[in-house]
């Protein structure tokens, strides 16, 4: 089986169906991926902009977006280094209402047995087992 990265610009066309030719282009990669004929490999880096693009350009909600992208990522025919990491982050970004790429970092702590973090962020507070410090601590 053939295995490729897809970027996220493939991604938002297949999800989003904006614009038509493209998103028809995005469409039939999917096929080849239902089929069984390709797998694609997707970075976090492109979970994240494909969250950030939904949220600030297409408006979708939190919710929304976890949904859809949970939804692509638990596909068989997508691989991820961490699929559960990322939909543990999908959940929080939904959930907690925090921004994607902290949920992320919140995820890595977990992964890693951090629990402090240095940032002036107030949403850490709204993570389980994250402790928030200020740097002037």
């Amino acid at each position: 089986m053939r295995r490729a990265y897809v970027d996220t610009n493939v991604i938002l066309r297949f999800l989003t169906g904006d614009p038509p030719d493209l998103a028809a282009q995005a469409r039939g990669l999917f096929d080849l991926v239902e089929q069984g004929e390709l797998t694609l490999i997707i970075d976090e880096i492109v979970v994240a902009e494909t969250v950030w693009v939904l949220q600030s350009f297409y408006g979708y909600s939190n919710h929304e977006i976890a949904q859809v992208v949970q939804e692509l990522l638990s596909h068989d025919g997508l691989q991820a280094d961490d699929k559960p990491g990322l939909l543990t982050a999908l959940s929080f970004f939904a959930d907690k209402n925090v921004d994607f790429a902290d949920a992320l970092v919140a995820v890595h702590m977990g992964q890693r047995s951090v629990q402090d973090i240095f940032s002036f962020d107030r949403h850490f507070d709204r993570l389980p087992g994250i402790i928030r410090r200020s740097p002037g601590e």
